[in-house]
């Protein structure tokens, strides 16, 4: 996400920091590598125009803070700036009188129908009773491609009689209100391109909806087709907010700074992988911190939090606590670090780790291949590793089609991590083993 808007960024700010004065002179200079920086990443020409006055605004004239290198001031402030460019803070959905519907609007192939489930299974840990409503009539394979993605996500889903979508959404509304269940995404018809027919057609359903929230969903990838296209839909229909998808294939990342900039709405959330738990709530002051190559603990935090399950780190904590950690235990934290999302968005998401790591491949595959491996052992070998000779690596190598060499990677690199473990266990500050997938 956002890879060659940041690796740019992450050079500048490195050259920046070492600047011992800045002056008129040297910050127009700056400004002006700012500016190509954006341009290159597919900014729209006002949106990167806007940006750069608004730090020129800040910087000429701002008296340099004592104690802080002129450099690093200035790169506060090009952050300051990108975060309030984005939208400054995050904004909620809002929500209204219970069943309280949320219309999901957006050209087809741009991930409307996958955001509306994505966006039910983020209501649902967060506490509320979402129903998923397929209102695009037209195209059969919508309310049947919702229907799959509830039955996977255990979220209920309402097809209705299928002849309009108003008559869809009211029995939906009086389903969910019989149900007890306190919020509708309503997934709207889409077409391949804009046209009258489509506008006309949600402008009746938004009448007949009265959304508090109407978030239209953009392919990231698609760049400023993306901006044109969500100009098209606000000047039709009343826009709350915006989500991006496919960032996760996004290098250049543009569209995320010129969209906020054009449609003047907040981005909420943004799609960064094909799971269902690639779905991040937008935070302007977090993504400025990530593309400058500042990283994002919190994000990161909250990710581990809503990934890692509380009675399995209780158990894993006893074990480490007892140096009992295990081939199983191993394969559990494996298991639970992948479902957080794409490994090199959890590392971007690390102070100086996307810099330290520079030209470094993170393949997500070599998770399954470790996975594979060890459910290829018996329970004793998983337990008690150092059982594992010469013939039980060639059955485990072809029970799990992967070679001794790499059975032989995987326990050197367990045995290491087991040794940091037990130094964790006497309350010494391990050495990080090399991690699995580098």
């Amino acid at each position: 996400m956002f890879d060659e808007l940041t690796d740019k960024f992450d050079r500048f700010v490195r050259n920046l920091k070492g600047q011992g004065k800045l002056s008129e002179s040297n910050i127009r200079d700056t400004v002006r590598e700012v500016r190509r920086i954006l341009l290159e990443a597919d900014v729209s020409l006002p949106a990167a125009k806007a940006f750069i006055d608004g730090i020129l605004q800040k910087s000429l004239g701002s008296e340099v803070l004592v104690g802080i290198a002129p450099g690093q001031q200035f790169v506060k402030i090009i952050h300051d700036e990108l975060a309030t460019f984005l939208g400054g803070e995050w904004e909620p959905i809002r929500f209204g009188k219970s069943p309280s519907p949320i219309l999901i609007v957006g050209l087809n192939g741009a991930g409307k129908t996958t955001t509306s489930a994505k966006l039910g299974l983020h209501l649902k840990r967060s506490g509320r009773k979402p129903l998923l409503v397929a209102c695009d009539t037209r195209r059969p394979a919508a309310a049947e491609q919702l229907m799959t993605l509830g039955k996977q996500l255990s979220l209920p889903v309402f097809t209705g009689d299928r002849k309009t979508p108003r008559s869809v959404y009211e029995a939906a509304r009086d389903h969910a209100r019989k149900e007890g269940l306190d919020c509708l995404i309503v997934d709207a018809a889409g077409r391949m391109h804009i046209d009258d027919e489509l506008m006309s057609e949600l402008e009746d359903l938004q009448s007949a909806v009265k959304p508090p929230e109407t978030l239209l969903v953009v392919d990231g990838m698609t760049g400023q087709d993306a901006v044109r296209s969500a100009a098209a839909f606000k000047e039709r229909i009343e826009i709350t907010g915006l989500v991006l998808t496919k960032l996760d294939g996004d290098a250049r990342g543009g569209a995320a700074l010129s969209i906020r900039y054009v449609t003047g709405r907040p981005i909420k959330y943004i799609g960064v992988g094909e799971k269902p738990a690639d779905f991040e709530a937008f935070h302007p002051d977090r993504m400025a911190g990530r593309i400058l190559g500042m990283g994002d603990i919190v994000s990161l935090v909250e990710k581990a939090q809503a990934s890692v399950n509380a009675e399995s780190a209780a158990k894993l904590a006893k074990k480490l606590i007892k140096r009992e950690f295990t081939l199983e235990d191993f394969k559990e934290q494996l298991v639970q670090l992948k479902n957080m999302g794409p490994l090199d968005s959890l590392l971007g998401m690390i102070p100086g780790v996307r810099s330290a790591m520079k030209g470094v491949q993170v393949d997500d595959r070599e998770f399954k291949s470790l996975v594979a491996i060890i459910d290829s052992m018996t329970p004793a070998e998983r337990n008690t590793p150092r059982i594992i000779d010469g013939s039980r690596r060639k059955r485990i190598s072809r029970g799990s089609g992967r070679s001794v060499q790499e059975i032989n990677r995987l326990l050197n690199q367990f045995e290491q991590m087991q040794k940091m473990m037990k130094r964790f266990g006497k309350g010494r500050m391990p050495g990080m083993p090399r991690m699995p997938g580098f």
